[in-house]
């Protein structure tokens, strides 16, 4: 989850080198990041069962969604039952609630409906009272998906998720750069960083945790060996997600011809006008509209978007580590698993 409204984009000078903008902005980050890390040390609630937080540094999504999916393999193998603690932002209701597949995205988030694919998912404001629903359910292990920043629950592991090409963007606290607190004091409550992705800005940030003497890994996102083929296909590409660009390298990648885009905001709940304008824009020039999982899960609850849903193509995704056996010993020699 972002601090910034949905609707917003993160300022540009966030990740270039600093200027006059970061400058002025620099004595209110300076405030707010050590709020941040003065509520990072406040105590918190055992669960009873292990917690692991998948989290990031930084101001808006870094890849932790994927990653906590692969976190759930990696545990289901090595014997566990795993249940996903998400607040599941952009969704009504507070909880807790266990989420179904089936459940409308308003009121659970569209990030909840692709955990609860996997894995049982449990929807809640409340952490330590989502803890709990999720262990009497039969979980031997929790994974929350976000909230690192969060005291409210003790976390036994925190895995951080640190997107390749972007990093921390300028070193500096929100509202003078994207992070939510300085690197240094966030990173004492670190466990284990996953750079996703290449590019200069993650390798400085690999290079800085090891230098910690964290757990450092690579990963990648990219197609789910499941995905059709969409070589040489004329396609509509609309996606509602924090990066859409690279949802759209990643058709690209795959052969298909980008013939028109459609962007919108991070979890936009898509209206019925939008996804009448978006079908009737792709039947116009007899385009295949093409978008994400995730955005999939916002286009129910009308007859335009359920009408968008069926004639359009999602190209799932997934994320998988360079070195897998490494962050399996680590999750087993940290949690004492028998796998």
């Amino acid at each position: 989850m972002s601090l910034l409204p949905v609707s917003l984009k993160a300022p540009a000078f966030w990740y270039r080198p600093r200027g006059w903008q970061a400058r002025l902005l620099a004595p209110l980050a300076g405030f707010y990041g050590g709020k941040v890390i003065a509520r990072m040390r406040q105590p918190g609630s055992r669960a009873g069962v292990p917690v692991v937080c998948i989290g990031n540094f930084t101001l808006g999504g870094a890849g932790k969604t994927p990653l906590a999916l692969a976190i759930a393999d990696i545990l289901i193998a090595a014997g566990q039952t795993p249940a996903f603690l998400t607040r599941g932002y952009g969704g009504s209701e507070s909880g807790p609630l266990v989420v179904s597949p089936e459940d409308a995205a308003d009121k659970v988030g569209d990030e909840a409906l692709l955990l609860a694919s996997k894995a049982l998912t449990v929807k809640a404001v409340d952490r330590p009272a989502g803890a709990a629903l999720a262990i009497e359910r039969g979980a031997s292990i929790i994974i929350m998906d976000d909230g690192f920043q969060n005291p409210s629950l003790d976390k036994d592991c925190s895995i951080i998720a640190v997107d390749g090409e972007t990093g921390i963007g300028n070193g500096l606290a929100f509202p003078a750069g994207p992070l939510r607190a300085p690197l240094h004091d966030q990173i004492a409550f670190a466990s284990a960083v996953v750079v996703i992705g290449p590019g200069d800005a993650g390798s400085a940030v690999y290079d800085f945790a090891r230098g910690s003497s964290l757990a450092v890994f690579r990963a990648r996102i990219g197609l789910d060996p499941a995905a059709p083929s969409l070589r040489g296909r004329r396609v509509l590409a609309f996606a509602g997600i924090g990066r859409p660009e690279k949802f759209f390298k990643t058709l690209a990648d795959m052969g298909a011809i980008i013939a028109a885009t459609e962007v919108f905001a991070d979890h936009h709940a898509f209206s019925e006008e939008e996804a009448g304008k978006i079908a009737a824009r792709a039947q116009a020039a007899k385009l295949l509209p093409v978008t994400t999982t995730k955005d999939m899960t916002r286009l129910n609850g009308g007859p335009a978007r359920i009408g968008l849903a069926a004639i359009s193509q999602t190209v799932p995704i997934r994320l998988s580590f360079d070195d897998e056996e490494a962050v399996h010993d680590f999750l087993v020699r940290r949690f004492r698993l028998a796998g």
